[in-house]
């Protein structure tokens, strides 16, 4: 079940789904932390998230903030810190367009 605003968002434009529902084949850097070598960018985030609230790297002043661990940080273009709003937009640098 989609929220309200995705249906909206997918309704406009179905390649916006598709391409997050696509799967593709992975580079080795995200290879390795996903432990697979093929999902979706929706799945890579979602195995990113849990990662971080299962290994607790939420900063727990500011839950907007990342503190990176040297798994993520491989992934992560290095950052040791990150907003959780540039986390889908580092994941996304890993699925050029174009690529399956």
């Amino acid at each position: 079940m989609l929220p309200q605003r995705m249906k909206k968002a997918v309704a406009e434009n179905p390649k916006k789904l598709a391409n997050l529902i696509d799967l593709v084949n992975l580079p080795s850097s995200l290879r390795e932390f996903m432990g697979q070598s093929q999902t979706s960018r929706l799945g890579c985030f979602m195995r990113v998230w849990s990662y971080i609230k299962s290994n607790k790297l939420q900063d727990p002043n500011n839950k907007n903030v990342v503190n990176c661990d040297e798994k993520l940080r491989s992934i992560l273009l290095g950052k040791p810190k990150i907003e959780l709003a540039e986390l889908p937009a580092l994941i996304k640098l890993h699925f050029p367009k174009g690529q399956k």
